[in-house]
């Protein structure tokens, strides 16, 4: 029974709730949840009459559930599905453990010529459309490569590559052969490449010599020298040529031409694995330490991904999808996914904002995308632009929009209903690389609410847990996933006894997860984030996230963005400094500041006035795009600035200079 305290019950932020999209009965009727639930009441006899009914049978009844995606999507596998789950603790829950199957098989189940399977954008080049046939041709191609190169299951194959369809290719031709898939984006330096892949040990690098950015060719050929240096695992190295390529050659060793790799055409050939099988392996941000290497199983891939993309997403053959991030976000694995359902992907590899802040948007129309998917900076900073994209574009075709990476605010929320467009399907969704899915996301047969992010996923046990560990509704909690999940990490590479597996998740409440966020459900089952926990602000014995101070901050038509810390001096009262990001040609005044200080008074907390507001350039993010609260807050504490965080992993590394003045200079001693 959930239970709340009423002491510790943040308020909604003003506007919360407000109804601001529904969709209509025929969407609903034809959405493939719909289908789903038809399909449940007349073959496994449960009916359900809404979507909070049929997600508490879905967590009640996990292996009636999981069972009935397998067989509703028709998976395709050796073995049995029976059991559905051989040992059902946390972790390390074991999921059908008598069944074989391969993720790329399912991939190409979908397989048309009726439309395209990748649809690629790059800057300065003309729109690439690859056929479901070309992509299996390729992908058999090259996996015959890989056979002959010595690559076998449980191998590692990893990418440095940017978000272009070679990379999709060698993904699939990877997973076809049982190998471990690992990828790294261009823009990260080498310190940050090295600290993922030594851990790994690859056998086989992707690699290209070049990629565009802004109008501009970045040279990676002597990166890629480095890593190679570096890695006496790697046996091969494949070259993707990029941009720069014409201008000179590379002297890499033991390199192989890409066109070599796929130049001979072989019968598609597809290795089934166990379910648990490592599929691919993924990263924690790793701005202040080595990066956990959390590893996905081909079978929960498969599972999940089925139920998130055509469930929650309803995304349907025909579609077209573009999530806007690079290869080292988890968002590219999320986004390869949308192909299990015979969608197309769009590939989108440069700035979105070149050669001007309206470009991602014309395409967006011109290429007929039906889900788009961004960060949420993304589109406070098109709000904060002052854009109307329906104003210069039709998007007939966009039926929704994703946002993920940091709580979108409710005024990001009304200007994609005024300025974008009024009918569109609004998601702000929260999952993350740890579970390749979201924990709290969509559905299609739900209303939008400002502020407020639609639903728990089905098959995940989501509560907001009280530090009592007892669940909670309207008040903020932690995070907690009570039941296992088939995408959670099999395991971490390199920690053998699983122990910081174990910490990670499970240690403040044993035998369930805790992902490390503050989260609010309502009586609806909605849910708002507040921020990440190990990052709460607790001043004067009032706890509060720091979304929640970042909301009413960045209200202001003058703020583009904010961050804020407090430190906890031992013996002293806490010191609690926000920096803000203007618009440009603004400088922060006095009457400013006045104005930002009474915004968190009168709309977030009086006991959560900053001591100190202060204008800075940039606000230091992860290659992902998260504010870098915990480095920033340890680095004013004193802690030196190179073990705090690594610039290689950062998005914006000059961001950081001025942090590092300021705790030497202005932060109380």
């Amino acid at each position: 029974m959930a239970t709340t305290t009423a002491s510790n019950a943040h308020p909604l932020p003003d506007g919360a709730g407000e109804l601001l999209w529904s969709p209509t009965a025929e969407q609903v009727r034809s959405s493939r949840l719909a289908h789903y639930q038809a399909w449940l009441g007349e073959h496994k006899g449960v009916r359900t009459t809404s979507y909070d009914e049929l997600w508490r049978w879905s967590t009640e009844n996990l292996d009636g559930f999981w069972q009935s995606i397998w067989e509703h999507f028709e998976v395709v596998a050796e073995g049995s599905p029976q059991p559905v789950l051989g040992e059902r603790r946390m972790p390390h829950a074991q999921w059908f453990p008598n069944a074989r199957l391969n993720y790329a098989e399912h991939i190409f189940r979908n397989a048309t010529a009726e439309r395209p399977a990748i649809l690629a954008h790059a800057e300065d080049e003309p729109l690439l459309s690859l056929s479901w046939a070309s992509l299996e041709r390729d992908t058999a191609a090259l996996a015959a490569t890989l056979r002959s190169l010595g690559v076998g299951p449980g191998d590692r194959v990893a990418s440095y590559l940017p978000n272009r369809p070679e990379t999709v290719i060698a993904f699939l031709a990877c997973a076809s052969v049982g190998a471990i898939w690992s990828s790294c984006a261009p823009d990260m330096g080498p310190t940050v490449v090295l600290d993922r892949l030594r851990q790994i040990e690859p056998k086989v690098l992707f690699a290209t010599d070049s990629y565009r950015y802004n109008g501009k060719a970045h040279d990676r050929a002597p990166q890629v020298e480095n890593l190679l240096a570096e890695l006496p695992s790697v046996r091969h190295v494949v070259h993707v040529h990029g941009p720069a390529h014409t201008t000179r050659a590379v002297g890499w060793r033991d390199r192989l031409d890409w066109s070599e790799c796929i130049q001979h055409a072989a019968p598609p050939r597809y290795e089934r694995v166990p379910f648990a099988h490592p599929l691919w392996i993924v990263y924690s941000s790793g701005t202040t330490g080595l990066p956990k290497a959390m590893v996905h199983s081909h079978g929960g891939i498969v599972l999940t991904h089925l139920k998130t993309m055509a469930l929650q997403h309803d995304l349907r053959a025909g579609d077209r999808l573009l999530f806007l991030g690079s290869t080292g976000w988890i968002v590219w694995n999320w986004q390869v996914g949308a192909l299990l359902t015979g969608a197309s992907i769009v590939l989108y590899d440069g700035n979105p904002g070149w050669p001007d802040t309206q470009a991602l948007w014309r395409f967006l129309d011109e290429q007929g995308v039906t889900l788009f998917g961004c960060g949420a900076a993304f589109l406070i900073n098109a709000m904060k632009d002052g854009l109307r994209p329906r104003d210069f574009c039709s998007l007939q075709h966009l039926r929704a929009i994703n946002a993920t990476g940091s709580p979108l605010p409710i005024d990001a929320y009304r200007w994609v209903y005024s300025a974008v467009k009024p009918d569109v399907w609004l998601a702000s969704i929260s999952g993350g690389t740890d579970i390749a899915a979201g924990f709290v996301a969509c559905a299609p047969s739900l209303p939008v609410h400002a502020g407020e992010i639609q639903c728990p996923e089905l098959g995940v046990a989501a509560q907001a847990y009280n530090d009592a560990g007892q669940p909670v509704i309207n008040e903020v909690g932690e995070l907690v996933i009570t039941q296992p999940m088939p995408s959670m990490p099999v395991f971490f590479w390199n920690d053998p006894d699983g122990r910081r597996y174990r910490e990670s998740y499970f240690d403040t409440f044993p035998g369930v997860w805790r992902h490390g966020d503050w989260i609010r459900f309502t009586e609806r089952r909605t849910s708002v984030i507040y921020g990440r926990s190990d990052s709460t602000i607790n001043r004067f014995g009032i706890r509060m996230g720091t979304a929640e101070i970042y909301r009413v901050v960045e209200e202001l038509p003058e703020v583009r963005d904010s961050m804020v810390v407090d430190l906890e001096y031992l013996g002293r009262p806490s010191f609690m400094p926000l920096f803000v990001v203007l618009q440009p040609g603004l400088a922060l005044d006095e009457a400013l500041k006045a104005r930002i200080v009474e915004q968190i008074r009168s709309k977030a907390s009086s006991r959560h006035v900053p001591n100190e507001v202060l204008q800075v350039a940039d606000i230091p993010r992860t290659l992902s795009g998260k504010k870098m609260e915990v480095p920033v807050r340890k680095l004013l504490l004193g802690a030196p600035p190179d073990q705090v965080a690594s610039p290689d992993a950062m998005q914006n590394p000059g961001s950081f200079d001025f942090f590092v003045d300021y705790a030497k200079e202005r932060v109380p001693t």
